[in-house]
């Protein structure tokens, strides 16, 4: 996530996912041994670039994993509800019935893939993407390799 895309990413769960965004900034302040009153009286710009440290390390995989979920969950649900039908994935309201689905055919996932980028927000839906593929449920070395 560029530094731009991480603003815009902190900006919308500041406003439209406060438990998100408050997850976030308890991982940041925790990391950086900040008070949470100090870090929200950050600018925005430097409360992403703390996020993107932390959230990009491996330690706060599950961390970073948790609230990419419960923003796509929570406010982008018909994008990922088209993701999820795209790939021929069982799910219900975005969430998946298979713990550990099966990656579908290379050639299927491709054209998903490729369909579903040319929609609208497409780094929104690149986001979504990336999100997906990193999740410790999915190991589809097809995506990661698409992607």
């Amino acid at each position: 996530m560029s530094p731009e895309q991480a603003e815009r990413f902190l900006d919308e769960l500041a406003s439209e996912g406060p438990a998100a965004s408050l997850l976030v900034l308890s991982a940041v302040s925790e990391a950086f041994r900040l008070r949470p009153q100090f870090l929200r009286r950050q600018p925005r710009t430097r409360q992403a670039q703390w996020m993107r440290q932390v959230l990009g390390r491996r330690a706060s995989a599950s961390i970073a994993e948790e609230v990419l979920a419960t923003y796509f969950l929570d406010h982008h649900g018909d994008l990922l509800n088209e993701l999820l039908d795209a790939l021929g994935l069982e799910h219900e309201e975005g969430q998946l019935k298979q713990d550990d689905p099966p990656c579908p055919p290379k050639k299927t996932l491709t054209k998903a893939v490729k369909d579903f980028l040319k929609g609208e927000e497409p780094e929104r839906r690149k986001l979504l993407l990336e999100s997906f593929a990193a999740q410790s449920a999915i190991d589809w070395p097809d995506l990661e390799a698409l992607l």
